[in-house]
Formats: structure tokens, C-alpha cells, sequence
């Protein structure tokens, strides 16, 4: 791989176990990493930046191919995985530690970022002043080997983590779409809407891409969240879409489905919360899933429409 115009991207969001998952699917990111920066210790180990002492933050760093996924864009995915406005960690995780940071590494970045911020205080979307720090990045220390995707070896404790420290409930909050139902029944079909707000199941095969096979992405009909891509999506047989996975693994929830006297898995939308479809496990992809979703739930978008539709960064998936 050829890594010369590569650029690396540094950020404090408290955890960093949670920090991971937003950025490691996007398009042109080589690599995300977890570790230590902005203190005065060297090799500082974790027991070491939990006992406060080191002046290090827990971080990521992000190696990314600039071509593909600007650092503006970066940024955007950044803001909306923090509480900017807390000076003293993130969610229950208080401490220096866990502060917010933007670590600049160029003249460039340290300008982006700072209008960035700007732009997030003018927005209005939080009441409280931003007090996220953007300062000149220093060296960075990976974090121990079983901290590096925490998420996929504990997946478990992790999702648990999340939920219990408070993040994912703040974010959906602030981040969330917010929902008209009458602005809704007025943009969707009936049956759009009966889907996404009311959890409809659309008839097998009759719907719009059961049997579609042209190259594209499909996102929130509501939102226009990325979710799938047709690299991933296969003939199931059941009549609905299937997919082996998301595009971005955290623009998909899971929820548990005990309606029809089964327990069943549920997959909703993240930001707009619509309801999607069911994952079964018994799919051919590596991880053995099967993302079966409504059609009227996607609006598909073609590979050669992305740019133009603001998706731009996803043009590289389908580049020979």
C-alpha cells in the first residue's frame, strides 16, 4: 500500500475504547489506534494515565488517506461522538484523563479544526460553552495490546460500557434526528413511513430491491445515514435485501425483538432511529450475519451519483 500521502489525525474523546468504532469503517482510514498523548511521562502505561499523574489523555490515532476522506470530515465525525462542553472528562468518566482534544499536526489541520469549533458554538446546538482543547500534537504511545479493538474482543462489556457510562444516551440526544410526524407522512410513502416509524414489514418480493443489483450505497430513507453497500449485499432467497454487514458498524443498533412471540434481533438507523429490518445469524459472509432490511426503509444511491449526492468518500469502494 502505498502510505505517502497518507496523514495521521489525533483526538481525545474521553474512553477511547469508544472513540474507535465511529472511524475505523470509513472509507480511507488505513488504521486507528488507541493510546496516551499531551502529558509528560514517557511509556506511560494505563494504570499510570488512570491514576491522573501523567498528564496524558487516553486518544486515538487515525492514519487516513486524505484523497478519500478530507480531515474536515474527520472532524465532523468527531464532534458528534463527545460532550464538548465538559471540562472535567466525559460522561461518568471524570479526570484529565478523559478530557477532549483535537492533537493538530499540521498548520492546516490546527486551521480546520479551529473553524470547526467555531462553527459548532455559532450552530447553537449546545448551550454551554465548547471547551474541547485544540493544541499542537505531541508523541503519541499505543496503549496495550488488549486495548487495540477492544470492541471486537469484548464486544459484550463494550456495547455494556457504552450504554452504562451515559455516551450513547447523550449523543442521541444531541445528535439524534429530531422527527416531525407530520413532516415525515408529508417526505415518505405510507409505506415508508409504516416502516421506519411504526415497524412494518414490507411484503417479500415486492418490493424495490429484493432482486436490485446495480453498484451504489443505500442509506436512511429519513436521515441518509450510510448503511449498506451493494459490495455486501447477496441473494438471501427470503425476498427482503440482505446484507453480511454495515458500512459503519455504529450507524446500525441492534435491539431485542420480542414481538410475534419470538425474540428476534431488531437493527435500527443510529441518528433517525428507523427501523430498519432483523439480523439472523446464518448469512455467508466472515461473521456469518444476515442484515435482512426493508426496501422502503433505503434510498439507494449510484456509484456514480455519490459525489453529487455528498458522499464522495464513498466513490473508493468501488474503484477498480
Amino acid at each position: 500500500m502505498n502510505t505517502e500521502n497518507n496523514e495521521l489525525a489525533t483526538f481525545a474523546g474521553g474512553c477511547f475504547w469508544c472513540m474507535v468504532t465511529p472511524f475505523e469503517d470509513m472509507p480511507g482510514i488505513i488504521r486507528v489506534v488507541s493510546g496516551y498523548t499531551g502529558g509528560h511521562t514517557l511509556n506511560p502505561t494505563y494504570e499510570e494515565v488512570c491514576s491522573e499523574t501523567t498528564g496524558h489523555a487516553e486518544a486515538i490515532q487515525i492514519e487516513f488517506n486524505p484523497n478519500i476522506m478530507p480531515y474536515k470530515s474527520l472532524l465532523n465525525i468527531y464532534w458528534q461522538q463527545i460532550d464538548p462542553t465538559d471540562p472535567e472528562g466525559q460522561f461518568f468518566d471524570k479526570g484529565s484523563s478523559y478530557r477532549t482534544a483535537i492533537f493538530y499536526h499540521s498548520e492546516e489541520q490546527r486551521i480546520l479544526a479551529e473553524k470547526s469549533k467555531e462553527e459548532l458554538e455559532k450552530s447553537g446546538k449546545f448551550t454551554k460553552p465548547i471547551v474541547t482543547e485544540i493544541v499542537n500534537a505531541e508523541k503519541f504511545y499505543e496503549a496495550e495490546e488488549y486495548h487495540q479493538d477492544f470492541h471486537k474482543k469484548n464486544p459484550y462489556r463494550y456495547k455494556s460500557y457504552r450504554s452504562g457510562s451515559g455516551r450513547d444516551r447523550f449523543l442521541n440526544e444531541h445528535w439524534a434526528i429530531k422527527k416531525d410526524s407530520a413532516e415525515l407522512k408529508k417526505n415518505l410513502t405510507p409505506l415508508q413511513y409504516e416502516v421506519t416509524q411504526n415497524n412494518a414489514t414490507e411484503r417479500p418480493f415486492q418490493n424495490e430491491f429484493w432482486d436490485f443489483e446495480e453498484d451504489g450505497i443505500y442509506v436512511d430513507i429519513v436521515s441518509g445515514e450510510p448503511l449498506f453497500t451493494s459490495k455486501e449485499k447477496f441473494d438471501s432467497n427470503c425476498g427482503w435485501p440482505s446484507f453480511t454487514k454495515p458500512v459503519i458498524n455504529l450507524n446500525v443498533k441492534e435491539v431485542v425483538d420480542t414481538t410475534h412471540g419470538m425474540v428476534r434481533t431488531e437493527v435500527r438507523s443510529r441518528k433517525a432511529d428507523s427501523h430498519l429490518g432483523h439480523v439472523f445469524n446464518d448469512g455467508p459472509g466472515p461473521n456469518g450475519l444476515r442484515y435482512c432490511i426493508n426496501s422502503a426503509s433505503l434510498r439507494f444511491i449510484p456509484k456514480d451519483k455519490l459525489e453529487m449526492e455528498g458522499y464522495g468518500e464513498y466513490a473508493s469502494l468501488f474503484k477498480e
